[in-house]
């Protein structure tokens, strides 16, 4: 009997140890969670490019992850890396965000999420990595399912922005109910630029539409291809999410002032440029969308569990001075004017509240399904 009771008792003990040692250890690992929680992270933010979209694109990330307490020499060491448009330079840095001891590398543009997606397949580990302004991240070899969004690299995530490609081309339409040829400056080497391009030519296909297009691999190539598409007798010119076409954007308006035809966006900018309307993603918003992405990933988030979903916020912005000199009639209805988060005239800039949509509610969430390749 007293044998039997001393066994239940060393059992008795074992067990108050076991328990013991098992809430030391959750208790150390809180403590080191809680360190953890406040320890300064070190990220880099890739561009491949300073285009009024990228740099709002970038803008509003930072203002999500300050949102978040992730300020640059605060709870956070910032690195940013801008290519100038130079695929070499690109990749360099690549190269290096993807071999340095990063908690995250955050990337804008199609073009820095192919270098970044390639260069950390040879890191050990790779690094992780949040992309966003990407048009079609399922169609630019990155190994991201079109069927399955969840089927990524693990150890990456982001936002598709597929641009309302054909809303532009209802609404050019709509200004102008005979357009009938529409140019185009592109780069066929940009793996965004041929996924918009691809759906442009569908779309222009399906209203009777001819699109006009050539291409500029380069800004040098800009002026030249600009006017190769005028003079073959275009109504308009349509600048699409292409990184060469948009850097050379000033240009392009130019030449097609001095032809007196006008100029429309899938890019809004935040600034006048001479375009007649813009309508695509709202950069801001994205980008603070894509900052809070980054945001959860940093406070833990693991990036396999967060499938890569086609979201863009709309805007539309209206410049009623591009009807000045044009050398057919264009006109802006007041129903459209009222679609407009920005409209432009004489006196100035003037934010808005859209009272309709045009295509997407401006502000709200385009899902345009991606072109089939």
């Amino acid at each position: 009997m007293f044998i039997a009771l001393k066994k239940i008792f060393l059992g008795l003990v074992l067990i108050a140890g076991s328990a013991a040692i098992l809430l030391y250890s959750d208790l150390d690992s809180r403590h080191i969670e809680a360190r953890g929680a406040n320890r300064v992270v070190h990220v880099a933010i890739v561009q491949q490019i300073s285009i009024p979209a990228l740099d709002e694109g970038v803008r509003g990330a930072l203002a999500a992850l300050k949102q978040r307490g992730y300020v640059d020499g605060g709870r956070m060491i910032l690195r940013q890396y801008n290519a100038q448009g130079d695929i070499s330079t690109g990749n360099a840095i690549a190269r290096e965000v993807t071999s340095s001891n990063l908690d995250l590398i955050f990337s804008f543009s199609t073009v820095s999420l192919q270098t970044i997606a390639n260069a950390n397949r040879f890191a050990t580990p790779p690094r992780r990595h949040v992309f966003a302004l990407v048009s079609d991240p399922y169609a630019v070899g990155v190994g991201i399912s079109r069927e399955n969004h969840l089927l990524h690299p693990p150890y990456m995530t982001g936002l598709g922005s597929l641009a309302p490609v054909e809303d532009a081309f209802k609404l050019a339409r709509e200004l102008r109910p005979s357009l009938k040829r529409v140019g185009l400056v592109w780069d066929p080497s940009e793996a965004n630029s041929v996924v918009t391009t691809t759906l442009a030519r569908q779309v222009c296909a399906k209203m009777g539409i001819t699109l006009v297009d050539a291409s500029a691999e380069n800004s040098t190539a800009i002026n030249d291809a600009t006017a190769s598409v005028i003079s073959r007798g275009v109504d308009a010119i349509w600048i699409s999410p292409d990184l060469v076409a948009s850097h050379g954007l000033a240009l392009i308006v130019n030449k097609a002032r001095l032809a007196h035809i006008p100029v429309f966006t899938s890019i809004p900018g935040n600034t006048r440029n001479g375009a007649l309307f813009e309508l695509g993603a709202d950069y801001f918003a994205l980008g603070q969308m894509a900052g809070n992405l980054a945001a959860d990933v940093l406070d833990g988030r693991n990036p396999a569990t967060v499938p890569v979903e086609n979201v863009v916020p709309v805007a539309l912005r209206v410049d009623k001075t591009a009807l000045k000199d044009l050398r057919d009639r264009w006109q802006l209805p007041d129903d459209v004017l009222a679609r407009a988060n920005v409209l432009m005239d004489e006196t100035g800039i003037h934010t808005q509240t859209p009272q309709t949509a045009a295509g997407p509610s401006p502000g709200a969430s385009s899902s345009t399904t991606p072109p089939t390749r």
